[in-house]
């Protein structure tokens, strides 16, 4: 004979609300090195989207050797 688990009212609600939550901060927190390279100065153009590319397909931590290595090359002054 299965026995049937009883959860307090209420409690259904609460533990996918937290589930939402922590979805939806897992998220924000994958995509804010993609926002922080698409609006940085240091790279431009083709390199600014290898950048993103790298970061979307390859890891997280990319955004870290972004903000140490950028730019690959020399920039030159825009006025």
């Amino acid at each position: 004979m299965a026995s049937v688990i009883v959860f307090p009212e209420g409690i259904m609600e609460f533990l996918l609300g937290l589930s939402a939550a922590t979805v939806a901060i897992a998220a924000f927190v994958w995509f804010l090195p993609i926002l922080l390279i698409a609006r940085s100065k240091k790279t431009s153009g083709g390199e600014k989207l290898v950048w993103i590319l790298l970061v979307i397909f390859f890891s997280w931590f990319l955004w870290i050797l972004y903000a140490l290595v950028a730019p690959l090359s020399p920039q030159e002054n825009r006025s």
